[in-house]
């Protein structure tokens, strides 16, 4: 079904390859546009989340589709930051430690989403906890800082303030992996 909140996720999907596309090989323009639609499609996924539940439009198809849009776009952003250089020319905005906290995130995600796999010809859900959604707002503030470092080079305390909350948002990732991977091993023979 083909509701507002469906839309807005499937929004979601197809801008990972315009967000993809700006951060191949950016300018300080093209990460200042990356910025402005990595926070239009953020505030879409509070958005479709909030519509689906107000208007009872929750469905299969929603359920589904809402985690992989989320993955699909950290992940894509997360390679392009760890391969782009910034618009000035320098060293790319992920390297060395930072890449750290990038890739607790998205070993993390690969895991949950088996996890949730296997679990779920079982009947076991895996409800998303408060932390895990604290662990999404770290996620997007960081990656969205991050970008917007990326338009402003000369402004060294925004791509700062982007790892800070890159390393918070790993924190906060090993915990809520903790969390589902020990829900999990319950139901492995």
């Amino acid at each position: 079904m083909l509701s507002l909140p469906n839309l807005l996720t499937l929004s979601r999907i197809l801008a990972v390859p315009i967000l993809v596309f700006l951060l191949w090989r950016p300018t300080a323009l093209d990460y200042a546009i990356t910025f402005v639609l990595y926070c239009i499609v953020g505030i879409t996924d509070y958005f479709d989340g909030y519509l689906a539940r107000a208007q009872g439009l929750t469905s299969k198809l929603g359920q589904f589709l809402d985690p992989i849009a989320d993955k699909i776009m950290v992940a894509a952003v997360i390679v392009m930051l760890m391969a782009s250089r910034k618009a000035n020319g320098e060293a790319p905005i992920l390297q060395d430690f930072s890449i750290i906290p990038a890739l607790v995130i998205l070993l993390r995600e690969i895991i949950v989403s088996g996890l949730r796999e296997f679990l779920a010809p079982l009947n076991v859900s895996m409800p998303v906890s408060q932390m895990a959604k604290w662990k999404t707002t770290f996620q997007l503030v960081s990656l969205g800082a991050l970008i917007l470092g990326g338009a402003f080079p000369g402004e060294p305390w925004i791509h700062l303030v982007g790892l800070a909350s890159l390393w918070a948002a790993a924190a906060l990732t090993l915990i809520t992996g903790y969390d589902y991977l020990r829900l999990g091993l319950k139901h492995l023979d």
